[in-house]
C-alpha cells in the first residue's frame, strides 16, 4: 500500500476496525475510507456494490462482523452464522467486481478445532469437529477464509486471511451478555468495586487456558501484513503466549483494585480447553507482539475508567 492509497477499512467503529484507522492515520496513510450503516448496510448487496462503485476503494481491510463472548455465540448462533456470512460475502464479492487490488479477511482463532493440538498451527483447520458454543461464528469464518482461497485460485484475486487470537483494548465491548471473556471480566470487576459487592462469581472452572493479544499489537500486524504477506493459506497472529481464565481473573482483580472473593460456577460452559496460536510462521517474517498481557489491561482499564458509558 502507499501513503495515498485508497484503503476501505470495514467496521470501524468496532474494536478492531477503529484501531486499524488510527495505526493506517499515524503512519501517514492518507485515504482511509469508512463508511456508517446509515449509508451503506454490509448486510444488503446492492447497498455494498454502490458504495465499491462510488468510492473505488484500492484496498479493503474487513474488520466488519458480529461478534461476542461464549454466552452471545451460544444462545444466537443463528444470527452469527447469518450475518457473518452475509457481510463477508458481498464485501469479497464488491472486492472483485471492483477490481481491488488486494484484501484482508480477518478471521479467528475459534476456526481450529475444539481439541486442537498445541500450539495451533495453520494446517490444523479442518481436521476435527468444532467447539459447539461458537460453531456458528467459526463455520462463518472458516467459510470466508475458503472464500478468499477460492477466489484466489479461481480469479487470481490478492485475498489474503488472518487469523488473529483473543483480542481486546479500548474500544472493546464490555457488555456482561455479550462481550468477551477480559473486557466482560473487567467491567465486572470494576462494577463490584464501586459497589462494594463482597463477592464475584464467574463462569465455568477458570481452568480453560487463553491468550490474549492487545488491539495495538493486532493492527501493526495487520498492516505489516497487507505490505508483506500474499500468500494463500492463512497466518496466525498472536502472542505465543497464554494463561488460564483463573490467572486472568487475577491479574484483572488486581488492576482494578478490587478487594472481595472470587466463586466459580462450574455449572457453566468452560468453552474450549485450551487455544494457543503457532506464531512462527508471522515471526519469521519480522513481527512480534510487543504489549505484554500486564500493560495491554492497564491501558485498557484506564480507557474504560475515561470513556465507557454503558449501553
Amino acid at each position: 500500500m502507499n501513503i495515498d492509497s485508497r484503503i476501505f477499512v470495514t467496521g470501524h467503529k468496532g474494536l478492531v476496525g477503529s484501531a486499524v484507522v488510527r495505526e493506517l492515520a499515524k503512519q501517514g496513510y492518507a485515504n482511509i475510507l469508512t463508511v456508517n450503516k446509515t449509508e451503506c448496510d454490509l448486510l444488503n448487496k446492492l447497498d455494498v456494490d454502490t458504495h465499491f462503485h462510488f468510492a473505488r476503494p484500492e484496498y479493503v481491510i474487513n474488520c466488519a462482523g458480529r461478534v461476542g463472548g461464549i454466552n452471545a455465540n451460544n444462545t444466537h448462533g443463528a444470527d452469527f452464522i447469518s450475518e457473518n456470512l452475509t457481510i463477508q460475502s458481498n464485501i469479497i464479492e464488491a472486492s472483485h467486481d471492483f477490481g481491488v487490488k488486494k484484501l484482508l479477511f480477518l478471521g479467528s482463532s475459534c476456526v481450529y478445532p475444539k481439541l486442537c493440538p498445541q500450539p495451533i498451527k495453520e494446517e490444523y483447520l479442518l481436521t476435527s469437529e468444532l467447539e459447539e458454543t461458537n460453531i456458528g461464528y467459526s463455520v462463518a469464518k472458516i467459510a470466508g477464509l475458503i472464500m478468499c482461497r477460492l477466489y484466489r485460485k479461481q480469479y487470481g484475486d490478492n485475498f489474503i486471511s488472518a487469523m488473529p487470537t483473543n483480542l481486546y483494548g479500548p474500544n472493546d465491548n464490555f457488555n456482561l451478555e455479550s462481550g468477551h471473556v477480559l473486557p466482560a471480566l473487567l467491567r465486572k470487576f470494576h462494577e463490584a468495586k464501586v459497589n462494594n459487592i463482597p463477592e464475584v462469581e464467574l463462569w465455568g472452572t477458570g481452568s480453560p487456558k487463553r491468550e490474549f493479544l492487545f488491539i495495538d499489537d493486532l493492527v501493526e500486524a495487520l498492516i505489516f501484513l497487507m505490505n508483506n504477506y500474499n500468500e494463500d493459506q492463512h497466518i496466525n497472529i498472536g502472542t505465543g503466549n497464554d494463561v488460564t481464565i483463573k490467572e486472568l481473573a487475577r491479574i484483572i482483580k488486581d488492576i482494578v483494585g478490587y478487594e472481595g472473593l472470587i466463586k466459580w460456577n462450574p455449572a457453566y460452559p468452560d468453552g474450549t480447553p485450551r487455544k494457543l496460536l503457532d506464531v512462527t510462521k508471522i515471526n519469521n517474517m519480522g513481527w512480534t507482539a510487543k504489549t505484554s498481557l500486564q500493560e495491554g489491561i492497564e491501558k485498557t482499564y484506564k480507557w474504560f475508567i475515561e470513556n465507557y458509558k454503558d449501553e
